[in-house]
């Protein structure tokens, strides 16, 4: 495996919510405004995060995930 999974499973099921809510809004809104352009990119990170379970930017400031727990 090419990463270590850096977002806890909770964490994960909210990203995935939250870009298809955020990929829904782009989908309706997508003609009318720049705003739609962003907030379905944003939307396609937060699923992709979510879906892959490993975050960059997580990472870059050397968040893990606790095993112990």
């Amino acid at each position: 495996m090419l990463y270590v999974k850096n977002v806890p499973g909770w964490e994960r099921a909210l990203r995935i919510a939250l870009g298809l809510v955020g990929l829904a809004f782009a989908a309706l809104n997508w003609p009318a405004d720049a705003l739609a352009v962003a907030v379905g990119l944003m939307g396609a990170m937060l699923a992709l995060t979510g879906l892959v379970g490993f975050c960059p930017m997580c990472a870059m400031v050397g968040r893990t995930l606790d095993k112990g727990r």
